[in-house]
């Protein structure tokens, strides 16, 4: 026998599908049939939990950002090494693959944003944190000794930005011969440039540590 699903959980998973249906029918174009489709329920289950389509389709919209600020701030926090903090923080700015729904939501989501406000204050604010993000990894090497900038700090965090924005199109837009591996090189090379940095960490090493257990 299967349990009810909770009303948050009944929320994420029209997060979710709302997500799905954006990506396949575009940002602007979506409909509400189209989302309940997705997620396997009539409009009207959908319109309970949501009144507003546009209040689902924000949400659905902040969901995807977070993975590329907040999770990634969550991802270093407990890295000491400036040095491993700005490889973690650049390897995990990319898409995973051509298919990455995230960045074809955040690519959808740029097209739309010249003619939506709120669409374009979404892309501003997290470009603005990630910029900060960058920021503060990069101040923090340099007080540690480990980077002596190129530039000053919030130019460079704004190129490390510019570059995963755009190898991240050019990826879900299926470059031939452009895929996340490659990029990853690609940005971490303008990295090494501008931090007088080598940047060594090897792409294990750069993987967040899990905490140890304790055994009793």
């Amino acid at each position: 026998m299967t349990s009810r699903k909770s009303r948050a959980e009944r929320r994420q998973d029209l997060i979710e599908a709302a997500r799905r249906a954006m990506v396949q029918h575009g940002t602007d174009s979506v409909l509400l049939n189209q989302v309940a489709e997705q997620a396997g329920l009539t409009s009207g289950a959908v319109l309970y939990h949501y009144p507003d389509l546009q209040d689902l389709l924000l949400e659905a919209h902040h969901a995807g950002m977070e993975r590329f600020y907040e999770l990634r701030v969550k991802k270093i926090a407990n890295i000491a090494d400036p040095v491993r903090k700005l490889v973690v923080t650049i390897r995990s700015g990319l898409p995973t693959d051509a298919e990455d729904a995230d960045v074809r939501l955040l690519c959808e989501l740029g097209g739309a944003a010249g003619r939506n406000r709120v669409y374009a204050a979404l892309l501003t604010t997290l470009y603005d944190r990630q910029v900060s993000m960058y920021q503060t990894i990069l101040e923090l090497g340099v007080v540690q000794g480990a980077f002596t900038l190129a530039a000053d700090s919030q130019t460079i965090a704004r190129n490390l930005v510019a570059l995963e924005d755009a190898y991240g199109y050019r990826i879900v837009a299926r470059h031939p011969t452009l895929h996340t591996a490659e990029a990853i090189e690609l940005i971490l090379s303008y990295a090494r440039l501008v931090t007088g940095n080598p940047l060594d960490v090897p792409a294990e090493a750069a993987k967040p540590r899990r905490a140890r257990r304790t055994t009793t």
